[in-house]
C-alpha cells in the first residue's frame, strides 16, 4: 500500500465527481437547463405588465357603460356574457368575477380566492372613478359559496389531472431507466419476450393503481372539502383509465433511450413543467392569451382537467367530453408507438 495514499473519502468523492462530470445529460439539467430556462423566462416577462384578471359583465341595461368604465382598468380584461354563460364562467374558474348592471351594481365572486376580491375592488375602483365620484354608485355583493362554484371545486379535479400526470410519467419512466441502468433490461434480451410485451407490463403495472390513487384524492376531497361528483362514477372512471394510459404512454417514451436517473429526472421535468403552468392545474388556462390557446388545449393535461371538471363540476356526460378522450387516446397511441420504434434495452 503507497505510503502517501489517500483517504478512501477523499477517493470515493473524486470517484462520484468523475461519474458525474462523464454523464451528459446530467450536467445539462443541473447547470445549463436551468441558465436557459432563467434566460427564457427573462425575456418572456421583462418590462411586462401584471396579467389582467378576466371579469364578466351581464348583458343588460347599463352593461355598455360598465364595459366602458372597466375597459380602463390595467389590471382587469373584461367580457361580455349572457347570465347562464357568466354563471357557468364564474363557476368553471373562467372568470374571477361576475359585474350584474343595474340601478345596484352587483358583485358575485367567490370570497375565498385572493385573485377574485382583489378584481372585485379594482372593478368598484374602475366604475366609481368612470362615475366621477361625485355620485357614488349602490353597490352589493353576493359570495359565491354552493357547490360547483368554490375555488375548492375547480382545484380538486386539477389536483388529480396533476397526480396522474406525475404517477403515470415517474412511475413508468423511472422503473424503465432504473431497470436499464442496472442492466437488468440487458438480461430480459435472451427472453422469449417481444418489445411490445415489455412497454404494455409497464403501462398495465401502472393502471393497477389507479383505483386506489383516483379513489383517495376524490374520497378526501368529499369527506375534508364537501367536493361532489356531479356527473357519472363510471364516467370519471373512464376519464381517470385514458388519462393514466395517456401519460404512461409518455412515461415510456421519455425513458425509451435515457440510460440515468439524473437525465430522466431532467426530462421527465422538461416535459411536464409547461402542462403545470398552463393546463388549468391552480387557475383556469383561459387567462392566457387567445394566440396560445391552440396550442394550450392540444396538452394532455389541459384535455385531462376539462374532462375532469367536466365531470365533476359540470356533470357532463361520455359523449360531451368526447374531444377531450380523443386528445388523451392520440396523446397515449402515438407516444406508445413511437417509444416501441426507439426503445434501447441498453
Amino acid at each position: 500500500m503507497p505510503e502517501h495514499s489517500r483517504s478512501p473519502l477523499v477517493e470515493l468523492t473524486l470517484a462520484r465527481t468523475r461519474e458525474f462530470i462523464r454523464q451528459p445529460e446530467a450536467v445539462f439539467w443541473v447547470f445549463a437547463f436551468p441558465l436557459l430556462l432563467a434566460l427564457a423566462l427573462g425575456f418572456a416577462f421583462r418590462e411586462k405588465a401584471p396579467d389582467r384578471t378576466p371579469i364578466g359583465i351581464l348583458t343588460g341595461s347599463g352593461s355598455d357603460q360598465l364595459m366602458k368604465a372597466v375597459s380602463g382598468s390595467p389590471a382587469l380584461l373584461a367580457r361580455a356574457y349572457s347570465a347562464a354563460e357568466g354563471a357557468d364562467a364564474l363557476r368553471t374558474g373562467k372568470i374571477s368575477l361576475l359585474v350584474e348592471p343595474g340601478p345596484q351594481i352587483v358583485y358575485r365572486f367567490d370570497p375565498t380566492r385572493p385573485d377574485a376580491r382583489i378584481a372585485r375592488l379594482e372593478a368598484d375602483e374602475a366604475i366609481q372613478t368612470a362615475a366621477g365620484r361625485k355620485s357614488v354608485r349602490p353597490t352589493s355583493e353576493k359570495h359565491v359559496t354552493e357547490k360547483g362554484s368554490r375555488y375548492i371545486d375547480f382545484l380538486v379535479p386539477g389536483l388529480l389531472g396533476m397526480n396522474l400526470m406525475g404517477t403515470g410519467m415517474w412511475g413508468v419512466g423511472f422503473s424503465i431507466v432504473t431497470a436499464r441502468s442496472q442492466k437488468l433490461l440487458k438480461r430480459l434480451i435472451a427472453t422469449p419476450m417481444r418489445r411490445s410485451h415489455y412497454m404494455i407490463a409497464q403501462m398495465l403495472a401502472r393502471l393497477l393503481f389507479l383505483v386506489l390513487e383516483v379513489v383517495t384524492l376524490v374520497a378526501f376531497g368529499w369527506l375534508v372539502f364537501d367536493v361532489s361528483v356531479h356527473g357519472s362514477l363510471i364516467v370519471l372512471g373512464i376519464v381517470c383509465l385514458v388519462g393514466a394510459a395517456a401519460f404512461a404512454g409518455l412515461g415510456l417514451l421519455v425513458a425509451s433511450r435515457v440510460q440515468t436517473i439524473e437525465g430522466v429526472s431532467g426530462l421527465m421535468n422538461f416535459v411536464m413543467m409547461p402542462m403545470w403552468l398552463l393546463s388549468g392545474v391552480f387557475f383556469s388556462s383561459a387567462r392566457f392569451p387567445d394566440y396560445a390557446q391552440p396550442f394550450i388545449k392540444a396538452l394532455p393535461l389541459t384535455a385531462l382537467n376539462d374532462a375532469l371538471r367536466g365531470v365533476m363540476t359540470e356533470g357532463r356526460s361520455l359523449a360531451a367530453i368526447g374531444p377531450e378522450l380523443l386528445i388523451l387516446t392520440a396523446w397515449g397511441v402515438v407516444c406508445f408507438v413511437i417509444a416501441l420504434r426507439i426503445f434501447q434495452w441498453k
